[in-house]
């Protein structure tokens, strides 16, 4: 309501959007992709200490052997600074991509590190893919839900983004095979699938190996390329690794990795193996982005491969996690109304969350920090024509805090439900009904 201005008080005019930025009119059409995810806004509020973050996917670093690092790097500053803090190649040093291959080998891959580039962090890669490979209104396939980050890229490059049903068993092959061949009936052709298949972020899910086979075959049958995201390959809690798709069929998929989920994320180091003809694009797109990666980063990771037991620091971190999602999926058994479902992930960082009908994860979100207690609506992981979906989705985070803290978080998490419950039974639904199809993964009961 606008107020009617006194003949002492001028009226005053609306501020547009060209008044509020004076640049707008000067940004490529592409910008209007670039919007704040729905992640990075919550680290202002999930950063305060009275707050349990079950939001943001961070590594639990104490687990990481700091005061041999903290040696470690000054013995490499000391002995190999001269070339540590140089400019470098932009494929990345010779020796990081040798032991690069070292570690993808634990997954089945057989690769040369000729095809490795290496990138800051592998959130880089996928914006180079994504660039080398979509034009504005290309088709890109993921899965649904999806990672933020790759869907903020593809948004940013204009891509339109066809998201795949899932499962327990992650990615349904049926329902990729009906959206490839809508595809072709509608006379296009998805440039890539991008896919998660081991403890999928946000889903937690991992999909079944019968069923890697089934979707390398549909992609080749189509003539798509699979963009393999893999962070959370190595952190099975069984101890379990899962053959990459990458090691089945080397000419049609583009593997992602990083160490960031493995070593430390702070220090930005990822890679990206590809089919030789793709590595030349993804160096020329290096060049054209960062120049180089840093060399002092890659001279840390390189030197933490070679004189540190990573294998048994990776099973450090397994144990860790493993603790936190035991208690993690205890407290929801204990605290968590009736109608609530959930994933049970077998590694990673991630529970998937369906809370009972009715209720908004989004809606509600401001009333849980108010309880202290913070996670990621499921909107986030899903395209901005496919988010009716997930109305009733959250995704919880268990790798950072403390087992007391989770227990501490998701209790919380029960009284804003049970609260919100209650006003849905005095008040009605909060929303209209929603009614969940195929599109929407298909939770463990608790």
């Amino acid at each position: 309501m606008t107020s009617t201005p006194t003949p002492n008080q001028p009226h005053r005019k609306r501020p547009t959007q060209r008044d509020l930025d004076p640049h707008l009119h000067r940004y490529a059409q592409r910008t209007a992709g670039m919007t704040a995810s729905e992640i990075r806004a919550l680290f202002a509020v999930a950063s305060r200490p009275e707050v349990v973050s079950l939001a943001g996917g961070m590594p639990y670093l104490p687990a990481l052997p700091l005061d041999s690092l903290a040696d470690e790097l000054a013995q490499m500053v000391a002995t190999e600074g001269m070339t540590a803090l140089q400019y470098g190649s932009a494929q990345g040093t010779a020796e990081l991509r040798e032991r690069i291959c070292e570690v993808m080998a634990m997954e089945g891959i057989r690769a040369h590190a000729d095809d490795v580039t290496v990138t800051v962090g592998s959130q880089m890669a996928l914006d180079m893919v994504t660039r080398i490979f979509c034009d504005p209104g290309d088709v890109v396939l993921a899965e649904a839900p999806s990672y933020v980050g790759a869907l903020t890229t593809f948004a940013s490059y204009q891509a339109q983004v066809v998201q795949v049903p899932m499962d327990d068993d992650g990615l349904i092959p049926d329902e990729l095979d009906a959206a490839l061949c809508s595809l072709r009936a509608q006379g296009r052709t998805a440039k890539f699938l991008y896919t998660i298949p081991n403890f999928h972020n946000p889903a937690g899910v991992t999909m079944a190996v019968p069923r890697r086979a089934e979707v390398l075959r549909l992609c080749a049958e189509y003539q798509v390329l699979i963009v393999e995201d893999n962070p959370y390959g190595l952190l099975g809690f069984d101890g379990q690794t899962y053959p990459a798709m990458r090691a089945a069929d080397p000419d049609n998929v583009v593997y992602l990795g990083s160490f960031s989920k493995t070593f430390a994320p702070g220090l930005r180091v990822g890679w990206a193996l590809a089919p030789h003809a793709v590595r030349e694009k993804l160096v020329l797109a290096a060049e054209s982005a960062t120049l180089c990666p840093p060399t002092f980063t890659q001279f840390v990771v390189a030197r933490y491969l070679a004189a540190h037991d990573w294998k048994g620091q990776i099973k450090t971190y397994q144990e860790a996690y493993r603790i936190r999602r035991d208690a993690m999926l205890e407290a929801l058994a204990h605290h968590l109304p009736p109608g609530c479902r959930w994933t049970r992930p077998a590694g990673g960082f991630y529970v998937w969350l369906t809370v009972p009908e009715g209720l908004d994860t989004k809606a509600m979100l401001p009333r849980a920090v108010t309880q202290r207690v913070a996670y990621v609506p499921g909107t986030a992981f899903y395209a901005e024509s496919d988010r009716s979906a997930a109305a009733r989705l959250m995704r919880l985070s268990f790798c950072y805090p403390t087992p007391e803290r989770i227990t501490e978080g998701v209790r919380r998490l029960a009284t804003v439900l049970d609260n919100e419950l209650e006003l849905q039974r005095t008040f009605g639904s909060l929303r209209p009904r929603t009614v969940f199809g195929p599109q929407s993964p298909s939770p463990d009961t608790a």
